[in-house]
């Protein structure tokens, strides 16, 4: 799915960075981003946490959703844009 949803972010001119398991240095991998996007039936809550705390000092928008689908992430990305 990784792959699946890095050609979706590029259809939609988004760079993107997939994180299935959290890793030690997440704060430092996850950068500066405009949007985050957390699929919360796939990830740890402590993963979602710490991606949530750089999300908010780098004032960054954040998206919740259930599914992990790519008509999920393409709906997203979808909304985003008209911002």
């Amino acid at each position: 799915m990784c792959c699946r949803y890095k050609e979706i972010c590029k259809r939609y001119g988004h760079k993107c960075k997939v994180f299935t398991q959290c890793p030690g240095n997440l704060k430092k991998q996850i950068g500066t981003p405009d949007l985050m996007i957390f699929f919360t039936g796939a990830v740890a809550h402590k993963m979602v946490n710490v991606a949530a705390e750089q999300a908010e000092r780098v004032n960054a928008a954040v998206e919740h959703c259930r599914s992990g689908s790519v008509t999920a992430l393409a709906d997203i990305l979808e909304n985003y844009a008209g911002h």
